[in-house]
């Protein structure tokens, strides 16, 4: 079972479930901003992936957060600044199977085949 970590509103986490439906895929959804977003579960993310993989510097959020907050990034800065800004995390977050994946693209399709 793969969970899709995201906002539903989002264009491409609406695209990566619509994929995931269409191919068959058992997937749940846990919503941001419904459902939170811990630590320990970014963590996990950033320690998969690397911050600057999840940390998504083209968000809105990103644009509208103070220079001190978006300076001197790091690792734990990062992770502090995501779970309190969930929609700082590049969506959607696709996490099972041994996998941890993040953004949606042909990359990412294959490697669910």
């Amino acid at each position: 079972m793969i969970t899709v970590y995201g906002i539903k509103n989002c264009d491409t986490v609406r695209k990566a479930l619509k994929w995931l439906e269409s191919q068959g895929i058992e997937h749940t959804f846990h919503d941001f901003r419904k459902d939170g977003l811990d630590e320990k579960t970014v963590a996990c993310w950033v320690d998969a992936l690397g911050w600057e993989s999840v940390l998504n510097k083209r968000s809105a959020t990103w644009k509208q957060l103070k220079d001190t907050d978006k300076s001197d990034i790091d690792a734990l800065k990062a992770i502090a600044l995501m779970v309190a800004n969930p929609t700082l995390v590049k969506r959607p977050v696709f996490e099972g199977k041994g996998l941890i994946l993040n953004g949606f693209n042909t990359d990412v399709q294959a490697r669910f085949s």
